[in-house]
């Protein structure tokens, strides 16, 4: 029987880490200070937004259909907001503070006046990490998080939702939704027939996104962990761009974690999975931040 706690763990998030760059994906997901023993992650006000409108609708999932709207969400994102206010959300300017908040307070003011599926039943998957082994021959276990599973009782079957606070739409050959297709398939009993994203800034309707071919999801996500599993192995995560231009190593995925050992960042914080985290504020290290959770 395999060990689970000597496996290798991916997810979309550490796959599109190391898909962006391997360094990146060293520092944010192996790397550990060695004064505090934890891992490193970088706040920005994006990532703030993101995580708020989240827990949020998040919180919802749990509640009985009846009650869910009972509570204003503007209450809830008040409450949530101050985990990410100043400093601890990246935030160097007031200005900007309010302009990510009143952002977030107008994307939940459309999903209680377009609540659409979150009024109807959702299923909760048990495990507080849902996970399952993607290979045990390769010692490989994928994990994560779905935003939401619609129940749909007329085929008895669910429906995956994602939920999007940034703006731009998520790319075609993205694996994010072959990765929950997978977990939704693997980590409970109900069969996947609908899928969706829900770009809140935007629409007050849902986007329908073609299911994956299962086999061809697995195939390609397993390809990749293998590459991670050997990057680990042999302790070799070199940025793609390191090279390219003498005067600026790295790139925007590595940059801002290369400036926190330098002692260039802020630490702001611990969050609920035990990672140090830290603010950078070089305006370049800025760019190309995910506005997507």
């Amino acid at each position: 029987m395999q060990d689970k706690f000597s496996a290798i763990w991916v997810s979309h998030s550490s796959i599109s880490d190391f898909l962006k760059c391997p360094r990146g994906y060293y520092l944010k997901n192996v790397y550990k200070n060695p004064q505090t023993g934890h891992k490193m992650t970088i706040m920005s006000p994006p990532l703030a937004l993101g995580q708020a409108v989240h827990e949020v609708i998040e919180s919802l999932s749990i509640l009985p259909t009846k009650t869910r709207f009972s509570t204003s969400l503007i209450s809830k994102f008040e409450q949530i907001w101050t985990k990410v206010t100043g400093r601890l959300g990246g935030f160097t300017d007031p200005t900007i503070e309010q302009h990510y908040k009143h952002s977030g307070q107008d994307m939940l003011k459309m999903v209680m006046e377009n609540p659409g599926p979150l009024l109807n039943q959702a299923v909760k998957i048990k495990q507080q990490l849902p996970y399952f082994w993607l290979s045990e021959a390769d010692n490989i276990i994928l994990c994560g998080k779905i935003d939401w599973l619609e129940y749909l009782a007329e085929s008895d079957s669910v429906h995956i939702i994602d939920f999007k606070t940034g703006k731009k739409d998520e790319q075609d050959n993205s694996l994010q939704l072959p990765i929950y297709f997978l977990l939704a398939k693997n980590t409970q009993s109900h069969q996947v027939t609908r899928a969706s994203y829900w770009y809140l800034q935007r629409n007050n309707d849902l986007t329908a996104k073609p299911l994956p071919d299962e086999d061809s999801a697995r195939k390609n996500i397993l390809k990749i962990a293998k590459q991670i599993k050997l990057a680990r192995q042999l302790n070799i995560f070199k940025c793609p761009h390191d090279g390219v231009s003498p005067a600026q190593r790295g790139c925007y995925a590595c940059r801002p974690f290369e400036a926190v050992l330098k002692g260039e960042g802020e630490l702001v914080g611990v969050d609920d999975i035990r990672r140090d985290v830290y603010v950078v504020n070089q305006p370049q290290y800025e760019q190309g931040q995910s506005e997507i959770l």
